[in-house]
């Protein structure tokens, strides 16, 4: 696991950054990637570009590592604090979610997120407990 937490690490350090082509640079062409704002997966490198294109749109989403773990399928999964604002810096929402990757010969073919709430649901969940 220890390789594979260093590449994801770099990972989170440059999504952090916005720096989305280093991320997309280590994905599968054929990527198979958790839309984690409407649900449902977004499939190949254009698509996940895009995908996040749209996101930086409209949220501004921060992710602190964890931990680093090993599943019973050999997918290393990530617990994260997650913190979502909106482009005038407001607190949409904080969560500690779970981040599933599987990677095949050093690129990412396969991301998940642990649980079924999508990122617009937590926003409706967190508006409506304020």
């Amino acid at each position: 696991m220890r390789e594979n937490q260093q590449f994801l690490q770099n990972l989170y350090e440059a999504f952090n950054k916005g720096d989305l082509e280093t991320i997309i640079s280590v994905m599968h062409p054929d990527v198979k990637w958790a839309n984690g704002v409407e649900g449902g997966f977004v499939y190949g490198r254009n698509a996940v570009r895009e995908y996040w294109t749209n996101q930086y749109k409209v949220i501004q989403v921060q992710l602190e590592t964890l931990k680093f773990e090993t599943d019973e399928h050999n997918r290393d999964v990530v617990t994260t604090h997650q913190i979502v604002r909106d482009l005038q810096g407001n607190l949409l929402f904080r969560a500690t979610i779970q981040q599933i990757f599987t990677i095949e010969n050093s690129l990412i073919s396969l991301y998940e997120i642990g649980g079924t709430e999508t990122i617009q649901e937590m926003i409706h969940s967190y508006e409506n407990s304020q």
